[in-house]
């Protein structure tokens, strides 16, 4: 079980989008937050596979950087 960050927004028309920021390009919408949840699950799944399978790489994680002012 692998586990992925997304940010949630709620765009001008009332819908949710939700973006994976460690997976480039991997975002989806969806009506009710549950229905964005289980897109962003497939979308997710759908990424990851290309990525493996196009160029080799694989995910590794997530990283929190701290930065000082």
């Amino acid at each position: 079980m692998k586990n992925y960050t997304v940010y949630i927004e709620q765009d001008e028309d009332g819908l949710y989008v939700g973006s994976v920021p460690s997976i480039p390009g991997c975002y989806t919408q969806g009506k009710t937050v549950d229905e964005l949840t289980e897109n962003l699950k497939e979308v997710i799944r759908l990424c990851v596979r290309n990525t493996d399978q196009d160029t080799g790489s694989r995910f590794v994680g997530v990283q929190n950087i701290e930065l000082v002012s």
